[in-house]
């Protein structure tokens, strides 16, 4: 089937936003009434199209009452924009994460849940002016932004039109969307305000550096590391991770633009992203803690993360449960003349307990507990192995909180669940096509090479179509076939009752390279009365 099906059931409220790009200046966008045009993506962006879909099958409360209800009230709202992408201002104050903090400073506490300290993260980023707003490493005066919530899942778009980057997120929440509502209100200003300190810390490396310093390390996960990178063009790119090892970093005092490795600005980077991802999860346990008495709930409520970072021609990937982005490329083969086939590669790593690295990694952590893995799920509770949230099997305090058979028994050595995500980063070449960036319920109906050809086939005869909505078209044909029913009896079933034949799933396609064509996303998002 190529993309003739519409899920335009009974029961279901059908959203979408888009936009149409133009990277080629001499070429004309082609203009619709459903999408907005807007301006031409600089030369220097890696991709060229955006599609995203999401449908859901659970039913769940929109903008919960989390942080003395600052997320739903005051912090999405900010953020959905399920009808179009928008263009907001880039902040280079974290305005949303000072209202956050303010609300946590209320219980006692504030944005790092402990006082500012000298030696903290948040004390070092108030202490330091305020930035350009062309300064750092996601620079842009202004930025596009998109996402809406399809059930538990919550899917968020960001990109600078200006300097060719994206941001994109999944968050799949589990036992409610809490946790993803909590992410998508603050991961991504977190991430930038960790973006901030790396220039802030880089800049101290600069001064050391430019007296002479010389540091040896090595960085294992780096793919290409031939290339450097001039100071001029990214502001203090040498970073030193305080914890780990030192990145290779060399350079002559007598240069007055020394010259940067790309090894060193890519570790500085995802450290970055991890550092941010660890900060979140501990602001959000602490909001759990204070607010478990009200709602005990809150302790069981989780999120899967994956997220894509397309700058320049790198591709940065952090992932934490069971979503996946999956690139589809040519390899080193003669894609021009089609003599190479086109294949999947998964750029993410699966953190469930059927992977059986992963399955191995939790037994070995806790050597005393036989109960560690109980009918194939981490203490007879969780399929994933690596999650956001989830407090009841990462603290005996927020596990006490559950009463009677919720609680977990015998919870001897927590955490069972891991917070370290899978971190990487690819270099885009000419050979890569798409990614295909997907929940786990995608997963549950297509492999990673059927995903990659039924969107390669649907981009072939629709060039300027919806890849996304028709990936998750077919998976809705997919879900209807196993369950015996035709595609619009399954989708007016209500969500909640429709879980048990499907997920809720959410789909971003990103289109590489800088051919034109229209960029468009989707959201399908369950209507509950």
């Amino acid at each position: 089937m190529r993309g003739g099906i519409m899920i335009k059931p009974e029961g279901e409220l059908k959203v979408s936003f888009g936009y149409q790009c133009n990277s080629n200046r001499d070429s004309s966008c082609e203009d619709s009434d459903e999408y907005e045009t807007l301006p031409e993506l600089r030369r220097n962006s890696s991709f060229s199209c955006l599609s995203g879909a999401a449908l859901s099958a659970n039913a769940t409360l929109a903008n919960t009452n989390i942080c003395n209800g600052l997320i739903g009230a005051e912090i999405l709202p900010s953020w959905d924009s399920p009808n179009s992408f928008r263009r907001v201002p880039s902040s280079p104050t974290l305005s949303r994460l000072d209202i956050l903090s303010s609300s946590l400073q209320s219980s006692m506490s504030n944005l790092s849940c402990s006082p500012s300290t000298p030696d903290s993260d948040s004390y070092l980023l108030k202490s330091m002016s305020p930035p350009s707003r062309s300064e750092g490493f996601l620079n842009a005066m202004e930025v596009q932004v998109a996402g809406g919530a399809a059930g538990e899942d919550r899917v968020q778009a960001v990109c600078s039109e200006e300097n060719g980057w994206l941001f994109c997120a999944i968050y799949d929440g589990f036992n409610g969307r809490d946790a993803a509502d909590f992410l998508a209100g603050t991961l991504y200003e977190t991430i930038v305000f960790y973006f901030k300190l790396l220039d802030w810390e880089s800049s101290q490396e600069s001064i050391k550096a430019s007296s002479g310093l010389d540091l040896d390390g090595s960085l294992p996960y780096i793919e290409d590391d031939s290339n450097t990178i001039n100071e001029e063009r990214f502001l203090s790119q040498i970073y030193t991770d305080r914890d780990s090892s030192v990145d290779n970093v060399s350079k002559n005092a007598s240069c007055a633009k020394p010259k940067i490795s790309t090894d060193s600005f890519r570790h500085g980077v995802l450290d970055s992203l991890q550092r941010a991802l660890s900060q979140s999860e501990n602001d959000f346990l602490y909001m759990v803690e204070q607010e478990m008495e009200d709602r005990p709930d809150l302790v069981s409520v989780g999120s899967c993360v994956l997220v894509v970072l397309l700058h320049g021609k790198d591709l940065y990937t952090l992932n934490l449960g069971d979503s996946r982005a999956v690139l589809a490329t040519y390899g080193n083969g003669d894609f021009m003349n089609g003599s190479e086939r086109l294949e999947a590669i998964q750029l993410t790593d699966s953190h469930t307990v059927d992977d059986e690295g992963e399955r191995m990694r939790v037994l070995c952590d806790h050597p005393d507990d036989p109960m560690t893995i109980v009918a194939g799920r981490v203490k007879g509770k969780l399929k994933v192995t690596r999650a956001f949230g989830v407090g009841y099997l990462k603290k005996k305090k927020l596990n006490d909180a559950l009463m009677g058979i919720l609680q977990v028994r015998n919870l001897m050595s927590p955490p069972y669940v891991s917070t370290q995500p899978s971190l990487n980063v690819h270099r885009i070449s000419k050979s890569d096509c798409f990614v295909v960036v997907g929940s786990d319920g995608l997963f549950d109906f297509f492999t990673n090479d059927e995903a990659v050809k039924l969107v390669h086939s649907y981009i072939l005869s629709n060039p300027s179509g919806d890849p996304a909505k028709f990936l998750l078209e077919q998976l809705v044909v997919r879900a209807a076939n196993c369950a015996g029913f035709s595609m619009e009896e399954l989708m007016n079933i209500p969500a909640g009752r429709r879980r048990k034949y499907h997920d809720d799933v959410t789909v971003i396609v990103i289109i590489l390279g800088t051919n034109q064509r229209t960029t468009k996303a989707s959201t399908c998002v369950s209507a509950s009365k």
